[in-house]
């Protein structure tokens, strides 16, 4: 069980640095290089961007929750 913990701590690790990465910061951020030329005013409501939110908000919880159960296995010896 610690193994599969681990494991998927170090998936959603990787996949919540990429999905960061993708979202528009001030800057424009990367991606800006998958997007097309969007205007600034029409990026912070497209549907894209909602969706990026939702499925990094979900890839956090999932890591958070694989952070909490390695910490408990490993302080009850398991």
């Amino acid at each position: 069980m610690i193994l599969f913990l681990q494991i998927l701590l170090v998936i959603t690790s990787l996949t919540l640095m990429a999905l960061i990465l993708l979202h528009r910061g001030k800057g424009g951020g990367l991606s800006s290089l998958f997007g097309g030329t969007m205007q600034s005013s029409l990026s912070g409501s497209s549907v894209v961007e909602k969706n990026l939110d939702r499925l990094t908000l979900f890839v956090a919880a999932v890591w958070a929750i694989s952070i909490v159960g390695v910490g408990l296995l490993l302080k009850v010896g398991a």
